[in-house]
């Protein structure tokens, strides 16, 4: 069996890196169906990249909610904080997208989680509608 080294693992193969950045892609554009056919094919729900940013961040920060609606019910985690501490929920509040931070905490994403959490987000921001809402699910 031949040991496996940096330039042979499966994660550095340049035919996996280019997939990756294509549904890295396809979660930064919206474009769903596509995005659901690779998860749907294998590609993980909670895949990340380089700075820990999960497919389902990168669609939530963008404002996809369809996106982000079809990689949560591929089982992607609301929760899941990139490298930074930020979740998904916090990147919606920053970039103000209210349908995604509403699909979000319908699938169970907690405002209190991360750094800066979506409360402290919301707070910063002036954005008291969101923190009613938070304080709503709790």
């Amino acid at each position: 069996m031949t040991e496996q080294t940096p330039e042979t693992e499966p994660a550095h193969d340049p035919e996996v890196l280019q997939l990756a950045a294509k549904v890295f892609d396809l979660a930064r554009h919206g474009d769903t169906d596509t995005l659901a056919a690779y998860v749907d094919a294998g590609v993980p729900a909670n895949l990340t990249n380089d700075r820990g940013d999960s497919i389902l961040m990168l669609a939530a920060y963008h404002g996809h909610a369809h996106t982000a609606e079809a990689l949560l019910q591929r089982g992607a985690d609301p929760n899941r904080a990139n490298d930074r501490g930020q979740t998904p929920l916090a990147g919606a509040v920053f970039k103000g997208e209210d349908e995604v931070v509403r699909l979000l905490l319908d699938n169970g994403a907690d405002p209190s989680a991360g750094t800066p959490s979506a409360i402290e987000a919301a707070g910063v921001f002036g954005r008291q509608d969101l923190l009613e809402l938070f304080q709503k699910g709790r």
